[in-house]
């Protein structure tokens, strides 16, 4: 029996990922090439159908008659092909996916909500690699890499899971109950709590920035900086700090988001600083790319409802 002649994967692989993002440009991203390179590669599909495939003007970009109706088949097609990769290169791995973020994602985020996980993917195991280093994931060193940037890091795919924001936070054993935001002189008769960050973060969410950025708005701001009496270079030490009640802090409401919903911490401040996006990273042509999705998935789905998720979890 003869094989039926197909048109190259490059040109089905750019096609399928056009028609999902209905986007030459976002196609690109997703597979590390470029526009043009997407356009030229469904020329030339387009040119083995002998059918225009997308409507490019008027914009937005549209699929037509024939793009709908060749789409399901590739994007079943592509899907069939990473489930059977998954199941031959699962068995050779142990059916095992490397996760690496920083220590404070791993303990105060990735860790509380993995008992969830297991009941999504009882037979994937997952390898949690905490740690503040970046591991080269084209290298191998990991399979998924959650990052911590201020904009999407360069060189392969990326889905931005949150975005945080850095929130004066206290535990009401220190401050007492009230509802009532502290003014800036009213927090420097309080402890202070200051985390280290990269010295040339020059947007670092620390009490510097924090009283520059009060000054704006209130006359009397005392130097915060000055007088915070702990610092931490580890993200957890502090938060754990603010939690017993040992000073104020200015902390990721995504980290501490389970106690502030709790009540173990409160908001003191009304001015907040612009936090950093928590970017979920992996190699497109990675041999287990259906269980990275997986867990792609996942992710997005806890991030989307960040407290409600976690009932029940032990």
């Amino acid at each position: 029996m003869l094989m039926r002649q197909l048109p190259p994967l490059t040109e089905l692989r750019a096609f399928e990922a056009a028609a999902r993002h209905l986007s030459f440009k976002k196609a690109a991203a997703e597979l590390c090439v470029t526009p043009t390179a997407i356009s030229h590669q469904i020329k030339l599909l387009e040119r083995h159908c002998g059918r225009d495939l997308f409507r490019r003007r008027p914009r937005p970009l549209k699929l037509t008659a024939a793009g709908e109706l060749l789409f399901p088949t590739v994007r079943d097609g592509f899907a069939n092909f990473a489930n059977a990769l998954e199941k031959v290169c699962g068995s050779a791995a142990g059916g095992r996916l490397r996760i690496t973020s920083t220590n404070a994602f791993a303990a105060r985020w990735l860790v509380p909500r993995l008992p969830k996980w297991r009941e999504a993917h009882p037979r994937l195991k997952l390898d949690i690699l905490g740690t503040d280093l970046v591991l080269d994931l084209a290298a191998g060193e990991a399979d998924i890499a959650i990052r911590y940037a201020r904009q999407p890091p360069a060189g392969t795919k990326s889905i931005e899971l949150t975005r945080d924001t850095f929130r004066v936070v206290a535990s009401p054993k220190l401050v007492g109950a009230s509802d009532k935001s502290l003014s800036p002189a009213e927090l420097a008769n309080f402890p202070l709590i200051e985390i280290a960050w990269p010295p040339g973060d020059r947007a670092a969410p620390t009490w510097q920035r924090w009283q520059a950025k009060a000054r704006q708005r209130f006359e009397r701001v005392p130097d915060l900086a000055r007088l915070a009496n702990l610092a931490f270079r580890e993200e957890l030490h502090a938060i754990e700090a603010a939690i017993a009640g040992q000073g104020i802090a200015i902390c990721s409401d995504v980290l501490v988001a389970p106690e502030l919903a709790s009540g173990a911490l409160k908001e003191v401040s009304k001015l907040t600083l612009p936090g950093y996006g928590f970017y979920l990273m992996y190699v497109p042509a990675h041999p287990r790319v259906g269980s990275i999705e997986a867990f792609s998935e996942w992710a997005r789905s806890m991030s989307r409802n960040p407290i409600i998720e976690l009932s029940g979890v032990d």
